[in-house]
C-alpha cells in the first residue's frame, strides 16, 4: 500500500480516534446522568422510543448512503449528482416514515407520554438522515475530520442538554427534545461545512438516475433493514411483553453496547472508501487492507470483551447506580455481541466493496429471522437476559457467515494473520489475570492500567509487525508535523455562487 495512502488512513483514523474517544467519554456521562435521573421505568420509555424510530429509520435511507460512499469513493466527480438526487429521494421518504411510525405506536396502544416521546424523536431521526447523507459524502471524499467534529458536537450537545434537563426538572418528554435540538444544530454544522468547503447542495430530480440507484442500493437497504430488526425490534418486543422497567435495565447495557460500536466506525470511515477503490484498482492492496482491518478490530474487541465481563457490575454501578444493578448480566452478554460485530466488520465491508452486497443481505436476512424467533422463545421466560442472549447468538452467526463468504471469494486470513490473532487472545487473557489480581483498585485506574498492561504484553509477544509500526510512525509524524488545511476534494469543484 503506497505511503501516501497510509498517511491518509493514519490522518483520518487519528481524527476519528480523537473525536470518538471524546464521544465515548461524553456518551458515558450522558448515559449516567440521564439514566440516574429518569430511573429504569422512564429510561425504558426513551429506550422504547429510540428502538421504534431506529427500526423504521430504514425507510429514510434504503441503502442509498452506503451506495454513494462506494461509488463516489471510486469517482469523486459523481458527488454532486449523487448528493442532490439522494437528498430529493430522502425528502419524499420522510412523510412516509413519519406516517408509519405514528400508525405503529397507535396500533400498539402505548400511553400518551410514550407516543409524544416517539413523535419528537422521530423528527430527530428525520433530521439525522440528512446529516448522515452529508457525512456519507465526507466519508466518500475521505474528509473524515468533518465527521469527527460532528460526532463530538452531537455528544457534547446531548450531555449539555441532559445537564439542563436535570437542573430544571424536565419530564421524559423534555429529554426527547434534547435529541431533536442536538439533531438540528448538528445538521446546521454539516450543511455549513459542505457549503463552505465543497459545494452548495441543490436538490436534483433525475428520474433516470433514481431507478437504477434504488435498484443498486436495494441490497444495502435490505441489509440495513435486517440489522435494524435484530438491533431494535428486541426492545420493542421486550416492552410489549415485560414492560418499561425491563426495557430500562436492558437499555442501560444496550446504551453501553452502542457506545462501544463507535470504535469500529473509526477504521470503517477510513478504510471502506479505500477498499471500494482498491477493488477496481489494486487487488493486493484490497487483500492487505482487509487483513489489517480484521487484525485491528481483534486488537480492540477481545480485551474489551474480557475486561467488561470481569468488571460489568462495577461499570454499571459507577455509571447508572444501584437501581440498574440488574443490567450487569445483560452487559456481560452484550459485550460479546460487540466483539463479534467488531470481528465481522472487515468481512462485511469487503463484501460491500467487492459488489457482493447481496451476499451480505442474505446473511443479515437469515440472522434477522433467527433473532426474532430467539426473542419470541427467550423473552417470555428470561426477560431482558433472553434478549441479550438472542443478540449474542445472532452476531456470532453473522460474523461466521460473513467470514465464510469472504473465504469463498478467495479472501481467507493468512497463517500469519491467524497467528497474530492467537497472540491477541493470549495478551487479552493475561490482562484478564491482571484485572482479577488488582480488582479492588479504583475502577478508572484499573481500566487504564489494564489497557497499558495489555498493549505491553501484545508488543512483547510480537503482535505488531513492520507495517503496523510504519503506520504508527506515520501517524506520529502527522501529529507532530500537521499538514496544511484541507483543500476541496479532487474532482469536486466549488459552487461558483
Amino acid at each position: 500500500m503506497p505511503m501516501s495512502i497510509i498517511h491518509r488512513v493514519a490522518r483520518n483514523t487519528f481524527a476519528m480516534f480523537l473525536s470518538n474517544i471524546l464521544s465515548l467519554i461524553l456518551g458515558f456521562a450522558y448515559a449516567a446522568y440521564s439514566a440516574r435521573y429518569l430511573g429504569p421505568d422512564r429510561y425504558g420509555i426513551i429506550g422504547t422510543a429510540l428502538a421504534l424510530t431506529s427500526l423504521f429509520g430504514f425507510f429514510l435511507d434504503l441503502g442509498l448512503g452506503q451506495l454513494m460512499v462506494r461509488e463516489v469513493a471510486r469517482n469523486k466527480s459523481l458527488a454532486l449528482k449523487y448528493a442532490g438526487n439522494i437528498a430529493a429521494i430522502k425528502l419524499l421518504l420522510t412523510g412516509l416514515t413519519f406516517g408509519i411510525i405514528v400508525l405503529t405506536v397507535n396500533l400498539l396502544g402505548y400511553p400518551d407520554a410514550t407516543k409524544h416521546v416517539v413523535y419528537i424523536i422521530t423528527l430527530s431521526i428525520i433530521i439525522n438522515t440528512f446529516s448522515s447523507l452529508i457525512n456519507s459524502l465526507f466519508q466518500a471524499l475521505e474528509k473524515i475530520v468533518y465527521i469527527s467534529v460532528y460526532t463530538a458536537l452531537n455528544s457534547a450537545l446531548m450531555l449539555a442538554g441532559a445537564y439542563v434537563a436535570i437542573r430544571e426538572g424536565w419530564s421524559v418528554i423534555g429529554f426527547a427534545f434534547i435529541y431533536l435540538s442536538a439533531s438540528v444544530i448538528c445538521f446546521a454544522y454539516s450543511l455549513s461545512m459542505l457549503s463552505w468547503k465543497f459545494f452548495r447542495p441543490t436538490l436534483k430530480a433525475d428520474i433516470k438516475f433514481w431507478r437504477p440507484a434504488l435498484q443498486e442500493a436495494s441490497s444495502f437497504g435490505l441489509t440495513a433493514l435486517f440489522v435494524s430488526i435484530y438491533y431494535w425490534l428486541a426492545p420493542v418486543m421486550l416492552s410489549s411483553m415485560k414492560g418499561n422497567e425491563a426495557v430500562g435495565w436492558y437499555n442501560a447495557a444496550f446504551r453501553l453496547f452502542l457506545i462501544l460500536l463507535i470504535l469500529p466506525s473509526i477504521l470503517n470511515m477510513s478504510l471502506y472508501p479505500l477498499m471500494s477503490r482498491f477493488y477496481v484498482t489494486a487487488v493486493d492492496s484490497l487483500r492487505l487492507a482487509y487483513e489489517k482491518y480484521f487484525k485491528y478490530m481483534a486488537i480492540l474487541a477481545i480485551p474489551i470483551g474480557i475486561g467488561t465481563t470481569l468488571l460489568a457490575d462495577r461499570i454499571i454501578d459507577l455509571i447508572f447506580g444501584k437501581a440498574f444493578s440488574n443490567s450487569a448480566i445483560a452487559l456481560r452478554i452484550l459485550v460479546w455481541s460487540s466483539v463479534f460485530i467488531f470481528l465481522g466488520n472487515a468481512p462485511n465491508r469487503l463484501l460491500e466493496a467487492s459488489n457482493k452486497q447481496f451476499t451480505l443481505t442474505k446473511i443479515t436476512g437469515i440472522c434477522a429471522a433467527m433473532n426474532v424467533i430467539l426473542n419470541l422463545a427467550l423473552i417470555p421466560r428470561y426477560s431482558f437476559v433472553g434478549t441479550s442472549f438472542s443478540s449474542l447468538i445472532t452476531e456470532l452467526v453473522a460474523m461466521l457467515l460473513g467470514y465464510i463468504s469472504c473465504v469463498k471469494l478467495g479472501h481467507s486470513l493468512t497463517s500469519g494473520a491467524i497467528y497474530g490473532i492467537i497472540k491477541i487472545i493470549i495478551a487479552s487473557f493475561l490482562m484478564g489475570l491482571f484485572i482479577i489480581l488488582l480488582r479492588d483498585l479504583n475502577l478508572l485506574v484499573l481500566i487504564s492500567l489494564s489497557a497499558l498492561f495489555y498493549f505491553i504484553m501484545l508488543y512483547l509477544l510480537g503482535g505488531f509487525d513492520t507495517k503496523d509500526i510504519e503506520m504508527l510512525k506515520d501517524l506520529l509524524n502527522f501529529i507532530l508535523c500537521r499538514k496544511k488545511a484541507d483543500q476541496p476534494a479532487e474532482g469536486i469543484a466549488r459552487d461558483p455562487r
